[in-house]
């Protein structure tokens, strides 16, 4: 016998509730302006990122375009949900509408998946840079450039679609009381009156093969970019290349770590993991790397520095009469 179709016979809830961070409400205060603090750091740190790449046109190569929309993505990615948090811990705000809940995951995991591919693309960037200097022009040509980032949407697109479809179509005729401080897929998928396994073994496996085919690639082109760098025979060349290399490394791993991380641990961490812990460490891992990103980049990438400092001393006067006095002083 067929089961009842409950999208023809129930309707869905208005809202859902977000109850933040269990067993954490003493201190959702601090949470707050923690929050508050790096979601400040992470729009003027990738606002000026993007502003230094556009303005200058001696920034206008492959591995700066990536940067900038890795930048623009990042923003995307934090404004998609700190706000939501914070006005949770500072008001007790934590009603969200059904469709906003649809439209926030949405962008969440858009957001991953094309950060997840840019670092992909720039890795690439890097082993031509580096392995192929002397055909990096020819490969790396505005149109391959433009066709990589419409390629990483594209794949995006075809990962989210399936699982918003199947997210949308689930009947939620229960409990909306979300257990997390925002719509994560499996805290709203768990709500479902029917079974919501199909959503989550999807968004699972296809997590595992985007982000095991991205590190994959990787790893093989900074194994070949090691390989490379230490063959060549000016040790300056060799700092200068393995500075540049360095900064990627680090923010690949700032973002992958954390992230998978959170996924394993919500699918077989129930039961050893306390959930405050789960939902911190998802909350954490949607804006510590935009916040840290462009810090990373501004420090380590000595091109991008200059700019920085350049661009900052020219808007404000005061500050460039300050790092005079501090040569000064140094000298």
């Amino acid at each position: 016998m067929q089961g009842p179709n409950y999208n023809d016979t129930m309707e869905p809830p208005a809202t859902f509730v977000l109850v933040g961070i269990p067993g954490l409400q003493s201190s959702y205060l601090g949470l707050a302006i923690f929050l508050g603090a790096l979601y400040t750091i992470a729009l003027l740190g990738n606002t000026l990122i993007m502003t230094v790449v556009c303005m200058d046109s001696s920034l206008q190569e492959p591995m700066y375009c990536f940067l900038c929309v890795l930048a623009a993505v990042d923003m995307v990615m934090a404004s998609s949900v700190v706000p939501k948090m914070v006005s949770l811990f500072c008001s007790g705000d934590s009603s969200i509408g059904f469709h906003a809940c649809f439209v926030q995951m949405a962008f969440v995991h858009t957001a991953t998946a094309v950060e997840s591919g840019l670092l992909l693309a720039m890795a690439f960037d890097r082993y031509v840079a580096i392995c192929k200097p002397l055909h990096y022009s020819r490969i790396l040509t505005s149109k391959m450039v433009l066709g990589m980032c419409v390629a990483i949407i594209i794949r995006a697109a075809m990962f989210i679609t399936p699982l918003s479809w199947m997210l949308t179509h689930l009947p939620f005729c229960g409990s909306t009381v979300i257990p997390h401080s925002y719509c994560e897929h499996m805290a709203v998928a768990k709500l479902a009156c029917a079974d919501p396994m199909p959503s989550s073994l999807y968004s699972l496996i296809c997590s595992s093969i985007l982000v095991g085919s991205d590190v994959a690639f990787i790893a093989a082109s900074y194994v070949l970019i090691l390989r490379a760098v230490f063959g060549l025979s000016s040790k300056n060349a060799q700092q200068k290349a393995l500075s540049t290399c360095g900064s990627h490394v680090g923010v690949m791993a700032l973002y992958y770590l954390p992230g998978m991380a959170s996924i394993y641990v919500a699918w077989l961490g129930q039961g050893f993991v306390p959930l405050h812990t789960q939902v911190l460490l998802a909350d954490l891992y949607l804006i510590i790397p935009p916040t840290l990103n462009p810090i990373i980049y501004g420090i380590r990438t000595k091109q991008i520095r200059k700019r920085l400092r350049s661009f900052l001393t020219h808007c404000f006067p005061p500050l460039q009469s300050a790092l005079m006095n501090v040569k000064l002083c140094r000298s």
